[in-house]
């Protein structure tokens, strides 16, 4: 995030961190800093839905994750952009929160982006955490990391800053999230960790999807049982599609518990706790199918977890016939870009899958790779773009198909989801990047 700047942006960044610091400073409100390779917003989304039952809660919003969003999302206010008057409204804001009886947010839930090495050092620098969530660590994001080590590095900068009174919540599933606690007797804090294992102390288990009738044909969500220091209770998502985003809910349990939140307290808030638009979000689509919109970004890691839940689901309940995916480019990922299209190929044989549409040159890896291993050919579709794509899929669907729809942001594969959505209407409410700004911005190869 610091480098490669304009002295214009340094000096804005500066002025934003010194306004940051002196609200924070009056108000001293508790922290919450998540990071990871993936799944911070749906954690950040996750953890606001259990805090906010007790506490007046503020997240960040957008993509409001970096030296520039954080400091307004602790000031409440949204960016100048390019406008100096919008700019100076953010001055007037501060000036406002800081003369004023406001009242300010007892805690912030604050999702900390690192695109680049010195990132999180810098955020941890002024915003000190009371308590902080790793989510995962993988190769996402890689362009200007030399390793995925060197990612982990960064990323557990965010749990070793904490003081002897915060509380660290960590993926106990992810090796390289493990080996910032190794032995579990490195951090000066306290730590819960969580996922799937025998070694994660927040842990789910007897995962299963939840339908709204008895006959399996309208799947409402997941459920599980959440297991924690000897205690055993049942939780059901109503809005989650895919075990990985079960992962969101036991850190945003974890880091409840540490605020004084019980389990049954923390598993009724997640009730009805919601994804943001276009991360697994389930859409009818044309001809009675069922799109799974996971078009807001991709990464190798979370692709192959959307591959396993479009297997999952599918082989789940009777009315899903075929699995289709269309799948965009997966970008910034460097030298490995080859190898984890392709694997995304291995995955969707893996699991069964139907039908095949890559978007994008990169995507054509997978492609390649399917066609290797002897996959029909003629259920292998390659495009260049998501529109010429989404009529494709348009023109074959047929009842019963679950397809799952996800790329990289700059592939814009919501434009898919609304070629094929039975309610092209509702893509507003429904699907993500539909502002003024990103209907009016053209796809173009990336």
């Amino acid at each position: 995030m610091t480098n490669d700047k304009s002295g214009k942006i340094l000096i804005l960044q500066n002025i934003l961190r010194v306004m940051a610091v002196l609200v924070l400073k009056k108000y001293k409100p508790k922290i919450v800093g998540i990071t990871g390779s993936v799944g911070k917003t749906s954690a950040k989304e996750a953890v606001f839905s259990v805090l906010k039952s007790k506490f007046r809660v503020r997240r960040t919003d957008k993509n409001y994750n970096n030296e520039i969003g954080l400091p307004l999302t602790i000031i409440g206010a949204d960016s100048g952009e390019d406008s100096l008057w919008r700019w100076l409204a953010v001055f007037l804001k501060w000036a406002w929160v800081m003369v004023a009886p406001v009242k300010y947010p007892e805690m912030l839930v604050l999702e900390m982006g690192a695109d680049r090495p010195g990132d999180i050092k810098y955020l941890t620098g002024f915003i000190r955490s009371d308590a902080a969530v790793i989510t995962d660590i993988s190769s996402s994001h890689m362009e200007f990391f030399k390793n995925i080590e060197s990612v982990a590095k960064e990323k557990g900068i965010l749990v070793k800053e904490l003081d002897e009174k915060g509380l660290a919540v960590i993926n106990a599933d992810n090796p390289y999230v493990a080996k910032i606690n190794p032995a579990g007797n490195q951090l000066k804090c306290n730590v819960v960790t969580f996922g799937f294992s025998e070694e994660a102390q927040m842990r789910a288990t007897d995962i299963s999807f939840s339908y709204a009738d008895d006959d399996g044909q309208s799947l409402k969500g997941l459920s599980f049982k959440l297991n924690y220091k000897g205690t055993t209770i049942p939780v059901r998502l109503n809005n989650v599609l895919a075990k990985h985003q079960i992962y969101a809910a036991l850190a945003a349990a974890a880091v409840g518990t540490g605020f004084g939140i019980n389990l049954v307290e923390a598993a009724t808030a997640l009730e009805n706790f919601s994804l943001p638009y276009g991360r697994m979000n389930p859409i009818a689509g044309i001809r009675n199918s069922l799109i799974i919109d996971d078009t807001y970004n991709s990464s190798p890691t979370s692709a192959s977890a959307a591959l396993d839940a479009l297997g999952e689901i599918a082989a789940s309940g009777g009315k899903y016939s075929r699995k289709i995916a269309v799948l965009g480019d997966m970008l910034e990922l460097g030298d490995e870009s080859a190898e984890k299209h392709r694997s995304v190929g291995r995955k969707f044989s893996q699991i069964k899958g139907d039908l095949f549409f890559a978007v994008g040159k990169r995507m054509r890896e997978a492609v390649e790779e399917l066609r290797g291993s002897g996959f029909p050919q003629k259920n292998v579709f390659h495009f260049e773009s998501p529109a010429e794509a989404g009529k494709k899929v348009r023109e074959i669907i047929r009842e019963g198909d679950l397809v799952l729809v996800k790329g990289s942001q700059g592939m814009r594969m919501e434009k898919v989801v609304e070629e094929i959505m039975a309610e092209p209407s509702e893509a507003g409410k429904l699907l993500c990047r539909q502002s003024a700004h990103w209907r009016e911005v053209p796809w173009k190869v990336v």
